[in-house]
């Protein structure tokens, strides 16, 4: 999947957003002039010059562990001028957008997803032409901020629509739904909904308090949500939250925030479902299937952990006392079958003897972090005699405490010589002939800053190359601050079987490597593989070098399995059978959604061709309208307003962040109407004032029709998202899709993303292609001679299509990719 950064101060649906939430506002529509506001009982509850959002509706619903979430905030300018309103939504790290709309004085303005180079080209041909618009691109796996800024006239409304999905993931034997809310001010009607629908028995399920999402801190009962928990079955619940303004204002004071400036924190739903013991459960629907795999009553492996922790001068101060009492609690968690190796690295590597500190080994010479001429003390890994892991027993714990309370920065910051060093302790553990017991290796690799060494990119080679074959050992990298380069250290974790997470500095940072820790404290199987029959060709991710307990692992693919999983437990190797049961929910774009993910982990990861990988991934995203790192979001936009931005969520000063910019000047394609460049295709609609004609073909007769016609850039033709798109009012025209479905409603159950599934496969409805090859079909629906058409330009059967199985009997295909109805010839 993608990269999984962390932060305990603002969990995210696990995989967790990683950034302070004092550092911006994660969902707000706001007035750029004033944020005045009046309380309730005023006259028409408003004062003059102000903008006021006047419903904002949050609504996911979670089925199979998988959400989507749908996100309205609805606005209105009071003023007597124009005022720019910002929608601006904070997304979780593991999301992908896929969808957005804005309404502006009742006009429909729809995004679409295209590949980024093509929309920057998008960009670069608006601008030339003098439109303003967007383009709106994920840049950062860390956490995304998508903003939009529209002008609103006075007395006019706006409206925004967006949604994200996502597969939560488990972590601590849970998970869990965060939604982030700042409205900038209080909202009258402010409705937050959570539906979860599973294929099994719903457990642990609540709404803890409200989170201000800042630091790490005890569940604090003033902030209880009130939330209202409705349970239908065993298997199915509602949350909704819905705080009156007066209850707003309370949250946002007991929060420490402006009352006025309305609620701001974070509202959560935690809840786990029933186990299967014997491999997990794997559901099955229409040629896909997902398999979720958390065994439960294994006992935990014995494991030998390596701490390598950066003690360079950057490190002065507050970081290194926080790592200091975090380190503290984490040796009380260790296991009495584990061991453990203490590393400290700045301008040297030091491998601590617990039982006499002077004896310590400081690695490849001494412990200056300068050097004289004359100074030519050197070791290497096979001339040292490194102290060996040390049983993880009370008294051994206690010296290690007193090791690290010894820990002082110093020195510059020399990083791959203390992985070479931790990889050697490990194996040195491994061949221990003496030990009749076989340990799980784990690397922790905490750093605050850059390499002193060699380049990241060679420290990266050189790690994976020496830390291969069967001393292979997962590394786990910790960036602590803004000055660790978190892409680096994702890199490095990634291609040693690892992951990364960031600590960021604030009063709670040894509380988030406590939790951290407690993430990877309990491995329970090693070497586990999937393995299917008959063989399956787009499976997802199979092997894994580690399981914890706690964690969940899921595989997706496209045909009916037959499963084992194999691993190798505490008592040794273990066999695994799941359960398969059919389901009702979309298996088919949580696939995509978590082959995407891994496409993307691997392009990171992996040695193989990036550009393939890439373009796998890309094919994907633009197939079923994700917003991912190698696609964008084109947003049209009224030519009155200021080109859309998106920023990094994460503090722009991170090394994670290098070479990406806060903002993205990119502008975006036109949308706009205009006489410039022929007609669009008319659509018969159940309201004749919203039909616009076809180019060469004439409307109903007795029927006069404005001709409306694309600017020469028009809509991407293949990647229109389909999601919630409001109903425009009369003198709106309508999109080519809305009039489409007017006139066939039974087309929405078997269209998704623009594409429509057949028993014979899947077909692009093509509903902006114009296709004119002469293809001979079999039968149209009044038995004529006919050809194959795209249902739009074929309207003069739309009256006799009156079910999807009419469809079905006359469907063809164009091209070999596109669906096609049998239409008469001479009508």
């Amino acid at each position: 999947m993608k990269k999984i950064l962390f932060i305990l101060g603002a969990i995210l649906i696990a995989p967790i957003l990683s950034l302070p939430m004092n550092n911006y506002h994660s969902l707000v529509v706001r007035s750029a002039e004033t944020k005045e506001f009046e309380k309730e009982g005023s006259k028409d509850d408003k004062a003059p010059g102000v903008l006021q959002i006047y419903q904002m509706t949050i609504k996911s619903k979670i089925s199979n562990r998988y959400a989507h979430t749908a996100v309205t905030s609805k606005v209105r300018n009071f003023a007597d001028k124009a005022q720019e309103a910002v929608f601006s939504i904070i997304l979780p790290d593991s999301a992908f957008i896929s969808g957005f709309v804005m309404e502006v004085d009742g006009k429909n303005y729809t995004a679409y997803v295209k590949e980024k180079e093509e929309a920057k080209r998008t960009y670069d041909a608006a601008v030339s032409s003098g439109l303003s618009a967007a383009h709106v691109a994920v840049s950062a796996r860390d956490s995304n901020r998508f903003t939009v800024n529209v002008n609103v006239e006075p007395q006019k409304k706006a409206a925004f629509y967006l949604t994200y999905e996502q597969l939560l993931n488990r972590l601590g034997g849970r998970y869990e739904q965060v939604i982030n809310i700042h409205p900038g001010q209080p909202v009258k009607d402010l409705n937050v909904e959570v539906l979860i629908a599973e294929s099994r028995k719903i457990i642990n399920l609540k709404a803890p308090p409200l989170r201000s999402g800042n630091e790490i801190g005890v569940e604090n009962s003033e902030l209880d949500l009130r939330a209202d928990i409705e349970i239908t079955n065993d298997t199915t619940a509602t949350i909704q939250f819905n705080p009156n303004i007066e209850r707003q204002k309370q949250l946002a004071h007991i929060l420490g925030t402006k009352e006025d400036d309305g609620l701001a924190g974070q509202f959560v739903v935690q809840y786990d479902v029933e186990r299967d013991p014997q491999g997990g459960e794997v559901l099955v629907q229409d040629g896909y299937f997902v398999h979720f795999f958390a065994p439960t009553d294994l006992k935990p492996l014995p494991k030998q952990v390596v701490f390598i922790l950066d003690t360079s001068g950057s490190m002065w101060g507050q970081k290194i006392e926080q790592l200091k009492q975090a380190m503290i609690k984490i040796l009380e968690q260790l296991n009495e079958h584990d061991t453990f190796n203490l590393v400290e690295f700045n301008s040297n590597t030091k491998v601590w003897d617990i039982n006499n500190h002077s004896a310590s080994i400081w690695f490849p010479r001494s412990n200056r972090w300068y050097y004289s001429d004359d100074d030519h003390t050197f070791l290497t890994l096979e001339n040292a005699t490194f102290p060996q892991a040390y049983p993880a027993n009370a008294d051994n714990i206690q010296k290690a405490k007193k090791a690290v309370e010894e820990l002082k920065s110093d020195g510059s910051t020399s990083m791959y010589t203390a992985l070479e060093v931790g990889l050697h302790l490990v194996e040195i553990e491994r061949l221990d002939k003496n030990s009749d017991v076989k340990r799980q290796p784990i690397v922790i690799f905490l750093t605050d800053g850059d390499p002193t060494d060699l380049s990241t990119e060679a420290i990266t080679t050189k790690t994976s190359e020496f830390n291969s074959g069967p001393r292979k050992s997962p590394i786990f990298a910790l960036s602590f601050g803004a000055g660790a380069d978190k892409k680096f250290l994702e890199k490095l974790a990634l291609r040693n079987s690892g992951f990364s997470r960031h600590i960021y500095e604030a009063a709670d940072a040894s509380l988030q490597l406590q939790d951290f820790y407690k993430q990877i404290s309990s491995p329970l199987l090693s070497d586990v593989s999937f393995k299917y029959e008959p063989s399956v060709t787009s499976l997802t991710k199979t092997e894994f070098p580690i399981h914890f307990g706690g964690s969940e692992i899921i595989i997706a693919d496209q045909k009916m399995p037959t499963p084992i999983v194999d691993g190798i437990g505490k008592l040794g190797k273990i066999s695994f059978k799941p359960m398969i049961t059919n389901s009702i929910s979309n298996i088919e774009r949580l696939w995509a959604y978590l082959t995407i993910s891994q496409l993307l982990e691997k392009k990171e990861s992996s040695d193989d061709d990036k550009k393939v990988t890439e373009k796998k991934a890309l094919d994907l995203a633009l197939k079923y309208s994700f917003v991912t790192p190698v696609s964008s979001l084109v947003v049209v936009k009224p030519n009155d307003t200021k080109s859309v931005d998106t920023v990094e969520a994460a503090d722009g000063s991170s090394k994670g962040d290098r070479g990406l910019s806060g903002g993205y000047g990119y502008a975006a394609m036109s949308g706009q109407f205009s006489a410039a460049a022929g007609p669009l295709p008319y659509f018969p609609a159940q309201r004749p004032h919203y039909a616009v004609s076809m180019a060469g073909m004439p409307g109903p007769p007795g029927l006069t029709m404005p001709t409306l016609s694309l600017d020469s850039l028009q809509f991407p033709t293949r990647h229109m998202i389909r999601f919630g798109m409001p109903t425009t009012i009369a003198s709106t025209p309508r999109t080519p899709l809305e009039i489409l479905l007017d006139a066939l409603p039974w087309l929405e159950n078997i269209l998704t993303n623009g594409f429509i599934k057949m028993a014979s496969g899947t077909y692009k409805l093509g509903i902006n292609e114009t296709i004119s090859d002469n293809v001979v079909c079999a039968k149209t629906p009044s038995n004529q001679e006919g050809h194959c058409s795209l249902l739009h330009q074929c309207p003069m059967v739309h009256s006799v299509l009156s079910s999807q199985t009419d469809f079905f009997d006359h469907f063809c295909v164009l091209r070999n990719e596109f669906a096609g109805v049998c239409c008469p010839n001479n009508p």
